[in-house]
């Protein structure tokens, strides 16, 4: 195994729907459900759900660049969000659910901005973009109830995604789940 393996942080709403899209890649060594960008050290959930932490719901994934690069990775986080909705994600309100994507090196910030205007560009949305770039902060696990919630309560995680309106935002603007 490659010893400089990275880190990618990202928040796109509800850490639960963002796990598993990462999670299937060849080179993606794990994905990490936590909390980060706030004001708090070592939250909790009971916490982090008030909105007043001003910390995200966030993944950080641990990956090796020589399998796949951080492109790649945020071209699937991209597609996984509603970049134009400042508020939450889906049936996710409030500031733990906003979008961000934290960068943990120069090249990630470039690589960021880049798509991010590259999105902007691209027509596909009629409001603004706002997903924030912002420097990684530090990274909280989450509770281990939470981690691989797919996994570990796969009905419970598809009823969640089927009401929240996800899918079909994903499906209506990247023709692919």
């Amino acid at each position: 195994m490659n010893n400089k393996l990275e880190k990618a942080t990202f928040a796109g709403g509800c850490f639960w729907c963002m796990v598993k899209p990462f999670d299937q890649w060849d080179g993606v060594i794990s994905v990490i459900s936590g909390y980060s960008g706030g004001h708090i050290e070592n939250p909790t959930y009971e916490q982090v759900k008030t909105g007043t932490t001003g910390h995200y719901e966030v993944v950080q994934i641990t990956y090796d660049p020589t399998i796949i690069r951080y492109e790649t990775i945020i071209q699937i986080y991209w597609q996984q969000i509603d970049p134009t909705d400042p508020d939450g994600q889906f049936h996710d309100r409030g500031s733990q659910y906003r979008t961000a994507i934290f960068y943990h090196t120069e090249e990630q910030k470039r690589i960021a901005e880049t798509t991010k205007k590259e999105l902007e560009q691209s027509g596909m949305f009629t409001k603004p973009i706002a997903t924030k770039i912002l420097p990684a902060a530090p990274f909280y696990p989450a509770e281990e109830y939470h981690q691989d919630f797919y996994k570990k309560s796969p009905e419970d995680y598809i009823e969640d995604r089927q009401k929240s309106g996800r899918d079909e935002f994903i499906k209506k603007h990247w023709n692919e789940i």
